[in-house]
């Protein structure tokens, strides 16, 4: 797409020839201009992280960094509504974007729904799943959490006291 965008509007900016058939193709340029100018406005990442995701502008402003890819709030959506579905709350959503602001870029029908069935495989039910989420920042996009998390359930006896160890201790 952004190599589309740079070869048309580098042939848009060309200077145009005198002949009459270009007249045609300036008016179709300009009409492209203003396509483009209305599509090229940025994704504002801080705003959306303050209003979507609860976060103060301060945090915002740090995490806005990892996120500054982003073209569209399409992907994080998507991703806020399978939080918010898995049964986290706002303040639950805001606590696991500043800690891993890339969950917002996982692929909910790769990545996140893999997660909760791999969690779900080991025993774990939905709420408790979504008490981990907040805690586990990177990890809990990792192919391997479900089986780093099921034996450290065996060694601290019960998904709450690993839940203990790993909220002082996410690694």
């Amino acid at each position: 797409m952004i190599h589309l965008r740079r070869c048309v509007l580098s042939s848009l900016l060309r200077p145009p020839c005198l002949t009459a058939a270009t007249h045609a193709n300036s008016l179709l340029s300009l009409h492209l201009r203003r396509l483009l100018s209305g599509a090229a406005e940025p994704f504002a990442v801080e705003d959306y992280l303050v209003e979507s995701c609860g976060l103060t502008r301060a945090r915002a402003e740090k995490v806005s960094g990892k996120l500054s890819h982003l073209r569209s709030p399409s992907k994080p959506d998507a991703v806020l509504a399978f939080l918010s579905g898995l049964g986290l709350t706002r303040p639950d959503i805001a606590a696991a974007v500043a800690s891993d602001p890339r969950l917002l870029c996982a692929r909910v029908d790769r990545t996140l729904d893999a997660r909760v069935a791999e969690l779900g495989g080991i025993g774990l039910s939905r709420s408790q799943i979504a008490r981990l989420i907040p805690l586990a920042r990177g990890g809990f996009r990792i192919k391997s959490l479900g089986s780093k998390l099921a034996f450290l359930v065996t060694v601290f006896g019960s998904f709450d006291r690993c839940l203990e160890v790993v909220r002082m201790n996410c690694g």
